[in-house]
């Protein structure tokens, strides 16, 4: 299966020579784009002369930055019209350990969407205070109940997709660019019958540079799953009052 792994990079110039070459190790044969939205600390250059050495590395320079969903979305078309069959999502500041992409690669042979989770059996966040790990479960939880999806780790950025599937969800019309992003893809993915499976993996902080997290980002994601289950809800209110006029009307 042709494999492409999309890394977003902003200011990333600390980590994304050991990311790439790590990626490279892990899955020789993959193709890596690199998304830069404009680093002003040469990360885009510091890709493109690793690229040169190891192959297979291709760098988007793209003039501002955007957000972390466009740059996916970008890396996702790009992938897909130079026939891809499978695309990554990592982060580009060893939070992710590319050690673990064979194992979410491989578990793609029976799914359409592999979540590397931290929230299943095996996985783990080592160094998290409990302050962080009740908002990121709290934040789980919500959007759980809210979307009714039976998935445990539902925010986790270390994925791959079948292209496929992709091609189904309609990726110009995804509202979320921070961390909305990663829920509205597995809705969209749940909705357009995709099969979704999650493996363990360790969850790191970042080991250099700045996190890219902020209020704004996680309001944005709040307000948006509310409002997607909200919309979800009416529908099926409206769906019922429609089946049970039809019946009353059958059977007048």
């Amino acid at each position: 299966m042709r494999t492409l792994v999309v890394l977003p990079t902003y200011n990333e110039a600390a980590t994304i020579e050991e990311v790439l070459r790590r990626t490279r190790a892990a899955l020789p044969e993959a193709g890596i784009l690199v998304v830069d939205d404009g680093s002003p600390d040469g990360t885009a250059d510091l890709a493109q002369k690793v690229g040169e050495e190891t192959g297979r590395v291709e760098v988007m320079r793209r003039s501002r930055r955007s957000g972390l969903g466009a740059a996916y979305r970008a890396g996702f078309r790009w992938g897909m019209e130079h026939g891809y069959e499978a695309l990554v999502e990592m982060d580009s500041d060893l939070s992710h350990d590319p050690a673990a992409l064979p194992l979410l690669v491989g578990a793609l042979e029976t799914n359409d969407l592999v979540i590397g989770s931290r929230y299943v059996p095996g996985g783990s966040i080592p160094n998290w205070s409990l302050r962080r790990r009740l908002l990121s479960r709290g934040g789980n939880a919500y959007s759980t109940f809210m979307l009714r999806l039976p998935v445990s780790d539902l925010t986790s950025g270390f994925r791959v997709y079948r292209a496929d599937l992709l091609g189904r969800m309609s990726l110009e019309t995804v509202r979320a660019d921070g961390y909305g992003f990663q829920i509205e893809m597995t809705y969209r993915a749940a909705r357009a019958g995709g099969r979704i499976a999650e493996v363990p993996i360790e969850f790191n902080d970042r080991q250099a540079g700045t996190s890219k997290m902020s209020g704004a980002i996680v309001v944005e994601a709040l307000a948006l799953v509310t409002w997607w289950g909200l919309r979800r809800r009416l529908r099926a209110f409206r769906d019922r009052c429609g089946r049970l006029a039809a019946s009353r009307r059958a059977r007048r």
